[in-house]
């Protein structure tokens, strides 16, 4: 997707450790315009999948996996990375590692919310090491339900998430596959 190439280019920050900052447009402040053709990239990549819900993980996947919904017509569930006295009942749980934050979260989504007549379509701002999706998918394929495909709008395909997550047998597809980035001279290229 060549405008969001075009904005990462301009507005993304490079930081040492393999870090790309969007916080000015995808994740910290949204761009509200560039996350509705987000969105409609989405729904034309999955057109045709019998998509029923939209599962994310909180925080940064929940603005992402809302607009791509209103072009689907169908309710966002999110895993929450922590137990609250709001969930009650039963909940499917997984533990996940965060490559930003480096840190472990058991994320659990009550068991009301996916069923096995669910056909999902798992959405989440960025892809490094594939941990936050495998815990979705174990999720999703607990609760009996399938996942119809992943939407990410971000990958780093020089790390191993990518891989793992195809290798799953899960049809995953970027918007943005990011080859290389260098924090020194700021440069970064992308998958064609």
């Amino acid at each position: 997707m060549k405008l969001l190439q075009d904005r990462i280019r301009r507005d993304g920050v490079i930081k040492s450790g393999n870090v790309l900052k969007v916080d000015s447009f995808l994740n910290h402040q949204m761009d509200i315009e560039l996350l509705n053709e987000v969105g409609k990239e989405f729904k034309r990549i999955f057109e045709g999948y019998p998509i029923n819900k939209i599962l994310t993980i909180e925080a940064s996947g929940i603005g992402i996996a809302c607009i791509t919904a209103q072009y689907f017509k169908v309710p966002v569930v999110f895993a929450k990375k922590a137990q609250s006295i709001n969930i009650d009942g039963a909940v499917y749980s997984a533990k996940i590692e965060s490559f930003t934050h480096k840190k472990t979260y058991d994320v659990i989504v009550s068991k009301k919310f996916i069923s096995p007549e669910d056909r999902i379509l798992i959405i989440d701002d960025f892809l490094a090491n594939g941990c936050a999706l495998a815990g979705l998918i174990d999720i999703v394929r607990s609760a009996g339900a399938a996942v119809e495909g992943i939407g990410i709008v971000i990958e780093k395909g020089f790390q191993s998430g990518g891989e793992l997550i195809r290798n799953m047998g899960v049809r995953l597809e970027s918007l943005a596959i990011v080859e290389s980035m260098n924090a020194e001279n700021g440069t970064i290229e992308f998958r064609e």
